[in-house]
């Protein structure tokens, strides 16, 4: 069966044909780990599990690259700013090293929790410091950068087009309208290969052109080409990365190459909170363990994620979490009726559940169409084995531990155990008020407990 996405650079849904027919080369742009990934993060990051997944169920073998960003990634799109994991390290009062061990281990414990189906290559920006010095020597030698006193840069005036993917036109941009005017850049819209790093900068390597560090942008163009070649078949991120990371990655591999390095570009919309952004101020910048200390199964966010197409805005809501938990738990339920079922499916009927399932996954990720044909098999009233394959079958794309019991004992988060314990000793000193208050603070945070005489019960609201 034929497999359509969405190009980003062509602006329409395109048949998929891998440049080799037995293996599929991608690149996904991973985290800079300078803070926690919060859920908005994460499903950029499910976006990439499903069609990984799907891809694999159409019988193509992958060879998937995403980076790790621990250095380069400036505060500001523009070239201004401190570079994010130098800011963390000296709020934190750590070293950028530490600083980028710790978030890539949450990162990747995060991605486990989701059983997020990962890419065969994970590799560092700071592991590839000499190829992207060699990578910058060339777009020199090639006439495409100049260095000024503060940095490295490229010079856009030298592509044919540039914003093929955001649409941008350079011509009719007023000077300044996106980033502050560098005296020395040639054009405003030039960006930074490799900056010259100030005395006090903590992370800086030895080059032709001094102690420096590398851009953002020049990490991925040059481990995409080491690890798969010039032209590879599929490139993805969130929608954020499209006017600025990507438009310069692909800047930056036709000035060595004169090509665009890959042929299919796909990106995953933003998660909404409650209808609005995502922000730290306003408190909702979500993460898996927040979930978690709610009681919740990181899973069910995960089939949240189903209920929307990658490419639409995804509004995020508790009350939309619990109703995607008691769906997780039903579908279980479900699958385990049939498991145990003795009854005997017609074999038309199986083969239209496995065509209609494929069409939508191949149809550039439908899940939410995906998920009615679940559904429809679940409800099916004969209760048969057969269907119980098939829903395991389905869910090498799904990734929801569908076989997972659903009556296995729910795990209390240990936020709340740690908060039954405070309450217990403020019982045990007779500080009534204190185990009010906690009682109260765990019924907000969804709990609620009852006293019996065989001892405490917790139970989730």
């Amino acid at each position: 069966m034929k497999i359509y996405f969405y190009n980003t650079l062509t602006k329409q849904k395109e048949e998929f044909k891998p440049i080799n027919p037995e293996e599929v080369r991608l690149y996904s742009c991973g985290p800079t780990v300078y803070k926690d990934a919060t859920i908005g993060n994460m499903r950029t990051n499910i976006f990439m599990d499903n069609l990984r997944r799907t891809l694999k169920y159409n019988g193509y073998k992958l060879k998937h690259v995403m980076n790790i960003t621990d250095v380069g990634h400036l505060v500001s799109d523009g070239d201004e700013g401190e570079d994010k994991m130098e800011k963390s390290a000296k709020e934190e009062g750590k070293t950028p090293l530490e600083i980028a061990k710790h978030y890539t281990k949450l990162f990747l414990e995060d991605c486990q929790k989701l059983n997020i189906d990962m890419p065969e290559i994970i590799c560092k920006a700071t592991d590839h410091i000499k190829e992207m010095e060699e990578f910058v020597q060339k777009l020199m030698d090639n006439g495409y950068a100049y260095e000024t006193s503060t940095a490295i840069y490229f010079d856009v005036s030298k592509l044919d087009t540039y914003g093929i993917l955001s649409g941008i036109n350079l011509k009719e941009q007023k000077a300044g309208a996106r980033v502050d005017i560098d005296t020395e850049k040639k054009n405003p819209y030039d960006f930074a290969l490799w900056i010259k790093a100030p005395e006090n900068h903590i992370m800086k390597w030895e080059s032709p052109w001094g102690l420096c560090y590398p851009g953002w942008h020049i990490e991925c163009s040059t481990m995409s080409m080491k690890y798969l070649g010039e032209v590879f078949d599929i490139h993805t991120g969130g929608v954020d990365l499209i006017p600025t990371h990507h438009e310069n990655e692909i800047a930056q591999s036709k000035g060595i190459t004169g090509k665009i390095p890959a042929r299919f570009w796909m990106h995953g919309e933003f998660l909404l909170i409650n209808g609005g952004k995502m922000s730290k101020s306003l408190n909702n910048a979500y993460l898996i363990k927040d979930i978690e200390a709610k009681g919740y199964e990181p899973l069910a966010y995960k089939m949240l994620n189903y209920t929307c197409h990658y490419r639409n805005k995804l509004n995020f809501t508790w009350e939309g979490l619990e109703a995607s938990s008691k769906a997780l738990i039903k579908l279980r339920e479900g699958y385990k009726k049939h498991k145990e079922g003795t009854e005997i499916i017609e074999e038309q009927v199986l083969t239209s559940y496995r065509e209609k399932f494929l069409e939508a996954i191949n149809d550039d990720l439908n899940m939410p169409l995906a998920m009615s044909i679940v559904w429809e098999a679940v409800k099916n009233t004969k209760k048969s084995k057969q269907i119980a394959e098939l829903l395991e079958d389905f869910d090498n794309v799904l990734g929801i531990k569908i076989k997972e019991n659903p009556k296995d004992e729910e795990k209390i988060p240990e936020e709340i155990q740690r908060l039954v314990e405070r309450r217990q000793k403020a019982r045990q000193n007779k500080n009534w008020e204190e185990s009010d208050r906690i009682r109260d603070e765990i019924k907000d945070k969804g709990y609620q407990i009852k006293d019996t005489n065989n001892g405490i019960i917790i139970e989730k609201i």
